[in-house]
C-alpha cells in the first residue's frame, strides 16, 4: 500500500470510512472529488480530505516522511513503507546486556540500498558515526527496536533517535507472526548463512573478542549484519500482506 492509497489521517475518517471511500472508487487521493457521495463523507469531511490531500501532496513531494509518520496513527506507519523504502535505514544492536543504564552497545548493523555497515565499540562506534547513518534515511526499520534497540542508543551514546521509526514486531503480530525475529525467519524461509546464534551467545562472543579472540568480533559481527538485512525481508513480507489484508481495490457490486 502506498501513502496516496490512504484517506485515515484525516480529522473524522476511521477505517470504516476509508473503505467505504476505497469501495466506492476512491482508492487513492487522485480520485477524490469534493462531492463524492460515500456514507460518513459529509460536507465538512470532504472539506477536511481536500485539505489534507493538497498538502500531503507537496509533502510526498518533498520525501516528508516526518509529517506523515505525525499524521497516521502510529498502528498504520507501516503504510509509509513502500513510498519510503528506498530510504529505509534497517538497523540492528549487540549489547553486553539488557539494561541500557548498565550495559553497552558492543555493534551496530545498518543496511540500506544493498549496503551493510557496522559499527564496533572501541572501533568506529560513535555517537557522530550513528547520527551520520541516520542522517539521510526517511524512515528506520527494526525488530523490537522501539522498546529495545533505540532507547539503549539513546542512552549509551547520548543521542536523540527522531527518524521516523517502523517496528516491524507489532504489524507482524498482526498478520499472525509472534514470538522473536529468528522463529518469524523461519516461518517465512528467510535462510541465515550463520547457525542460530541467541542474545547470550552475542555476549559471550564479545567477552571473548575482549580477551583477544579476533574470531569471536567476526561471528558477532557476521551474526549482527545478518540481522539488519533479514529485516528488509521481513518488511517486503509483512507490508505486502498487510496491503492484502486491509486494501480494498475493487468497488463493491451495486
Amino acid at each position: 500500500m502506498r501513502i496516496e492509497n490512504s484517506f485515515i489521517p484525516v480529522e473524522g475518517v476511521g477505517e470504516t470510512t476509508e473503505r467505504r471511500l476505497w469501495r466506492s472508487g476512491v482508492t487513492t487521493w487522485g480520485d477524490f472529488e469534493p462531492g463524492v457521495d460515500v456514507s460518513g463523507v459529509g460536507t465538512a469531511t470532504a472539506d477536511r480530505i481536500g485539505s489534507f490531500i493538497a498538502e500531503a501532496l507537496e509533502r510526498l513531494d518533498d520525501g516528508d516522511a516526518a509529517y506523515f509518520d505525525r499524521a497516521f496513527p502510529s498502528q498504520e506507519r507501516w503504510r509509509l513503507y513502500e513510498n519510503f523504502r528506498s530510504k529505509t535505514c534497517f538497523f540492528d544492536i549487540e549489547t553486553t546486556g539488557l539494561d541500557e543504564h548498565r550495559d553497552r552497545v558492543t555493534t551496530v548493523s545498518f543496511h540500506r540500498d544493498g549496503e551493510t555497515t557496522t559499527l564496533v565499540a572501541g572501533e568506529d562506534l560513535t555517537a557522530e558515526a550513528v547520527a551520520a547513518q541516520f542522517r539521510d534515511a526517511s524512515l528506520l526499520a527494526t525488530f523490537n527496536g522501539a522498546r529495545f534497540d533505540v532507547p539503549f542508543l539513546e542512552t549509551s551514546l547520548d543521542i536523540e533517535v527522531d527518524t521516523p521509526h517502523l517496528d516491524l514486531m507489532y504489524p507482524a503480530k498482526r498478520i499472525g507472526l509472534s514470538g522473536g525475529l529468528k522463529p518469524i525467519e523461519k516461518q517465512l524461509g528467510i535462510e541465515r548463512d550463520r547457525p542460530d546464534i541467541s542474545g547470550r551467545d552475542a555476549v559471550r562472543l564479545w567477552r571473548e573478542y575482549e580477551r583477544g579472540d579476533a574470531d569471536a568480533l567476526d561471528t558477532l559481527v557476521s551474526y549482527n549484519r545478518e540481522d539488519a538485512e533479514n529485516l528488509r525481508a521481513l518488511a517486503d513480507v509483512v507490508c505486502a500482506s498487510l496491503h492484502e489484508d486491509v486494501f480494498v481495490d475493487e468497488p463493491a457490486e451495486r
